[in-house]
């Protein structure tokens, strides 16, 4: 339904307020951006010398320190998609350096997630526009009038196990190898490079470490890396009252308000994870760095009014499925039971 003349006189106003409010925030600062390059690509780099010296000592000792390796590739990935919107640094160079070093580290061809990523903030939350740079979604109604082998794919790829530990690795580390079919010369280019650049890298550390414990331990640092990336992605924007709208009825504020989470983590994890918990904040404005994503919603009420998932009440989110236009919410496998079911196409 089409929204009334006043509704959008409100909701230009809203608009008005909030991108006066984010205004400041959207200002790189090139020492808190070069800190967070020191003490993150430069403490993976220490890892790594640590978990060569471990090597002659004890894999108990290696193990612990190679999945603390993965929590700073998350972290890594902050930067790296921060460099994609261009607000870690002010300079376009330094973000395109920089966002190739840690693409490198994170198996991600720079280009080509940054042309991905830019689709899904043009229409998160678009029911219309959905399949790129976002996790598989169907509505309660698009599910019920699937094939079997459609219904079956889909319950494969939203199991737990198959979303957040086989799915990533597949992603990282296979998919990421090709480009799609309709990215532009640019991105596909980007893709073969960087595919030469970590051939390269683990060239380089075969020979140092060994064939055997190289991809041990980037087996630990890469599975740990990629599923708690895919989990911080998942939380973001698969929760109960998650917004999905049909293009017509789609607004920009609502999508990254209302269809973006807050994930309220304890210090630590806010730390490694790079603040993107404020994912509200981010939608609102990818100009934002990271660093300055927290006293950005700390900085007005309006950004308070959005409500927190906490690290404990984000595990049952894993069990929703389906969006439920009839409710406006994301459900579980459960409702159908209570669905006609309809033939399949």
């Amino acid at each position: 339904m089409e929204k009334t003349p006043t509704e959008k006189a409100s909701q230009r106003a809203i608009t008005n307020h909030w991108k006066s409010v984010i205004a400041e925030y959207q200002q790189p600062n090139v020492w808190r951006a070069s800190w967070q390059v020191l003490n993150t690509v430069g403490g993976y780099i220490v890892l790594w010398w640590l978990m060569y010296l471990s090597l002659s000592v004890s894999w108990w000792l290696t193990v612990p320190l190679a999945i603390l390796a993965g929590g700073l590739l998350i972290r890594a990935f902050i930067i790296f998609h921060d460099c994609g919107h261009g607000s870690f640094f002010r300079s376009g160079f330094a973000n395109d350096f920089w966002g190739f070093i840690t693409g490198m580290l994170t198996f991600t061809p720079y280009y080509h997630w940054r042309w991905q990523h830019s689709i899904h903030h043009s229409c998160a939350g678009d029911l219309d526009r959905r399949g790129v740079g976002d996790i598989w979604t169907l509505t309660v109604e698009e599910y019920l009038q699937s094939s079997r082998w459609r219904k079956f794919s889909y319950r494969i790829s939203r199991n737990p196990f198959v979303l957040f530990v086989i799915a990533p690795l597949f992603l990282f580390v296979l998919s990421q190898r090709f480009p799609m079919g309709r990215a532009k010369p640019r991105e596909k280019l980007s893709v073969w490079v960087m595919d030469g650049a970590i051939l390269a890298l683990v060239a380089s550390l075969i020979a140092i470490f060994g064939f055997v414990p190289w991809l041990i331990i980037q087996l630990i640092t890469i599975s740990v890396a990629s599923s708690g990336g895919v989990w911080l992605f998942y939380v973001q924007h698969q929760f109960e009252d998650a917004y999905w709208e049909r293009a017509e009825n789609w607004d920009y504020t609502d999508a990254a308000l209302k269809g973006s989470s807050f994930y309220k983590l304890p210090k630590v994890l806010q730390w490694f994870s790079g603040n993107i918990g404020y994912h509200h904040i981010h939608h609102l404005s990818p100009r934002i760095p990271n660093y300055n994503l927290e006293r950005c919603h700390q900085s007005d009420p309006m950004f308070s009014e959005v409500k927190p998932t906490t690290l404990f009440g984000s595990l049952k989110l894993a069990r929703l499925r389906l969006w439920d236009e009839a409710s406006g919410k994301l459900v579980g496998f459960s409702i159908l039971k209570n669905r006609r079911r309809t033939p399949a196409k």
